[in-house]
């Protein structure tokens, strides 16, 4: 079976004008344009190709790699609206539509929204929606505390920045526990702070406890080095200061040069800390 907004693994069946036909095995079969057409091939040679639907809806393959597949999240470009909905840059010759109906705030030229990538059941085509939290589920967890997962940031709130789990999952990371400039669309590691009884998860940028000390001291020793074995903070140290030259809570420095000075790598002086 060829499937739409996924990558196949399809053989080359025959050569014909119009480029490359190709098959799944079974009775499926796409057409390679020529401008996707490799140099050198021969039949019953196997291609990876993207599939989706060209301009006349017609199933089409190509050797492009767009900026997100079925049932993917990216961040992508909008480049014009019509009196239909909004036509999104993904990568691909022909754009990714985003009905009115699939977007949180309409859309406008230009502006960079996080997507949804699915298949709709009616038209078969492959669409965009913006509504993001729709196609998250919490109801039954695949991650428990302590558990290191996948983000994508997704959107703000006022309690701190709403993700997206695993790509499964909607999680919050609180607004004191966000130590460096996030950004919606952003990908990075994080980990299960707490589940809560209604499902809900609680995420971290670091590890928790004492699974935190370790990442975080490298990370000032990676800072020492780099700043001639001096850093202007220590345990006395405001806050907001050690956040900002640091990117982590004066809890997590305090741990972390606790740990350092035991294993004699680091001097706390009242300046700051030096590199032994």
């Amino acid at each position: 079976m060829i499937n739409l907004g996924e990558y196949n693994t399809l053989e080359i069946l025959r050569d014909t004008e119009p480029g490359l036909f190709l098959g799944d095995g079974d009775e499926g079969e796409v057409l390679l344009p020529n401008r996707y057409v490799p140099e050198v091939f021969e039949i019953g040679d196997k291609l990876e190709v993207f599939v989706y639907l060209d301009n006349e809806e017609r199933p089409v393959a190509t050797t492009d790699r767009p900026f997100i597949k079925n049932g993917d999240f990216a961040l992508l470009r909008c480049n014009q609206v019509t009196d239909f909905g909004a036509f999104l840059d993904w990568g691909l010759v022909k754009e990714l539509f985003c009905p009115f109906r699939e977007q949180a705030f309409k859309m406008t030229k230009g502006g960079w929204y996080l997507v949804h990538c699915y298949l709709d059941d009616e038209t078969q085509r492959l669409v965009a929606s913006s509504k993001t939290n729709r196609f998250l589920d919490n109801k039954e967890l695949f991650v428990a505390q302590f558990d290191e997962v996948d983000l994508i940031v997704s959107h703000p709130s006022d309690l701190g920045m709403n993700v997206i789990v695993n790509k499964i999952h909607l999680g919050l990371i609180f607004r004191d526990d966000i130590y460096k400039d996030l950004s919606v669309g952003d990908r990075l590691k994080g980990i299960v702070k707490k589940v809560r009884d209604d499902n809900k998860l609680d995420i971290l940028l670091n590890q928790i406890g004492y699974r935190n000390i370790e990442p975080n001291a490298e990370h000032i020793l990676n800072e020492l080095h780099d700043n001639s074995g001096f850093l202007p903070v220590n345990d006395k140290s405001d806050p907001e200061q050690i956040k900002d030259l640091l990117q982590m809570s004066k809890k997590s420095f305090k741990k972390a040069i606790g740990s350092l000075y035991k294993e004699r790598q680091i001097e706390i002086k009242e300046d700051g800390i030096h590199l032994k």
